[in-house]
């Protein structure tokens, strides 16, 4: 067994508060025996302009954002998922919405830039990410102590073949920032079915309350199992959940159930 967390916040415009939120969570789902932990999608900063994030980009591998991330992880001798980090990109309006994953030792093992951009529109709710972010272009993978890592962000859970890309995933990570609207008629649906599709654990921590700009996000970070049983959730406000990952029962279910072997469209 090993233990798993899920941090949700509801982060402010400005980077300093939102890194010191992060500190003391992080530090708080170690002291509950987490070896590893997930922040959320714009754990660094939700501003009150899109544009906001941009403007405190960070040049890849250097900046007090990632610096952060790094000296969390040794801290509390954790793996860290860092959520996402504003990365700069060529383009000098825009960044890469970067998931940056740091080993115990604080080193970056992966870095997965988010490849889906949300598009909304209802009533005077509007969103277009491809306005500030760039899009990345490959899936990542990585190995850890935890099994094989999968990364994804947000948007992304309503693509499956994105999960499909590798051949087995242990846990798949969903650092999202979820509107109230869209989460509540599909954000547990969705996770549960890439757990389920996947045979798979799925860690989805998340943005959850009313943040300055006005923006009610959904939260009810959790941690669903590899039948799509819910093993943990934080409905509404700053918290962590935890759940332990059962090598044992990944096993057992894929035995039981060979749906991985038996695929035949790739």
């Amino acid at each position: 067994m090993q233990r798993v967390a899920a941090v949700q916040m509801v982060s402010a415009p400005e980077v300093a508060p939102n890194l010191e939120s992060a500190r003391r969570l992080v530090a708080q789902a170690a002291a509950e025996g987490a070896r590893l932990v997930a922040l959320p999608e714009y754990f660094c900063i939700l501003g009150r302009h899109e544009s906001d994030k941009v403007k405190v980009r960070e040049r890849d591998g250097a900046g007090p954002i990632q610096d952060a991330l790094a000296a969390m992880a040794q801290r509390n001798r954790v793996w860290l998922v860092g959520g996402t980090v504003p990365i700069a990109c060529a383009d000098p309006g825009r960044a890469r919405s970067a998931c940056l994953v740091f080993d115990d030792a604080g080193r970056r093992v992966a870095r997965y830039d988010k490849m889906h951009l949300f598009t909304f529109s209802a009533g005077d709710e509007r969103y277009d990410e491809a306005r500030t972010i760039e899009p990345g272009v490959e899936p990542v993978a990585v190995e850890s102590p935890f099994g094989r890592l999968g990364l994804s962000v947000c948007y992304d859970l309503r693509f499956p073949e994105l999960y499909r890309r590798f051949q087995k995933v242990d846990i798949w990570f969903v650092p999202s920032a979820f509107t109230a609207v869209t989460g509540a008629a599909h954000w547990e649906t969705l996770l549960r079915a890439r757990a389920i599709e996947n045979l798979c654990y799925v860690v989805a921590p998340a943005q959850g309350g009313l943040h300055a700009n006005g923006r009610r996000t959904h939260g009810h970070s959790m941690v669903v199992g590899p039948w799509g049983e819910v093993l943990a959730e934080h409905a509404e406000g700053e918290g962590v959940v935890v759940a332990d990952i059962d090598t044992d029962r990944l096993a057992e279910v894929r035995q039981s159930l060979p749906a991985l072997d038996n695929r035949r469209l790739t």
